[in-house]
């Protein structure tokens, strides 16, 4: 059986970004690699939040390659039982009221029970400082909390597997 990865904004929008910075260079590159690599454990998804936020890319070129990356995946549904989630979240402290956004995901990738949401937000999401409350308030939902976990953190572990 695979694993069900959910595929946050910032994974094509790191994929697709052309700063030029050093930081954003290394996650780019961080994201392609493991964009790239075989997945034959993994079925890979979206939602249409991704997308929604995607469409907001100013850069026309940008904004159709990120899409494109992400195009092939299978869609979650957003429903009005992922908004109350996320609305939990927001309530409870776990996102501010201005990243709804990451709510959205958390939600969702918790709903349909994935086993990783698969993000650069490290304020939010991969945060080993919130992973304590998302699983406390995800338990009292009796949502499973999937890991939350970086490109880099999933090339780390396939250079593990390979020694």
């Amino acid at each position: 059986m695979s694993a069900l990865v959910y595929v946050e904004t910032t994974i094509p929008s790191f994929y697709s970004e052309t700063r030029t910075d050093v930081g954003t260079e290394a996650r780019r590159r961080w994201t392609r690699q493991w964009w790239a690599m075989p997945k034959p454990d993994q079925h890979l998804v979206t939602s249409v939040v991704v997308f929604e936020e995607l469409e907001r890319i100013p850069n026309a070129a940008r904004r159709q390659k990120a899409l494109a990356l992400v195009r092939p995946l299978d869609q979650l549904n957003y429903t009005l039982e992922i908004a109350e989630i996320a609305d939990v979240y927001v309530r409870y402290k776990l996102m501010p009221g201005e990243a709804a956004g990451d709510a959205d995901h958390l939600a969702l990738a918790s709903f349909y029970n994935c086993d990783m949401l698969v993000t650069w937000n490290c304020r939010h999401l991969a945060n080993a400082n919130k992973t304590g409350h998302i699983r406390r308030i995800n338990a009292l939902l009796g949502l499973r909390t999937p890991m939350l976990v970086t490109p880099l953190e999933l090339l780390e572990k396939n250079y593990e597997d390979k020694s």
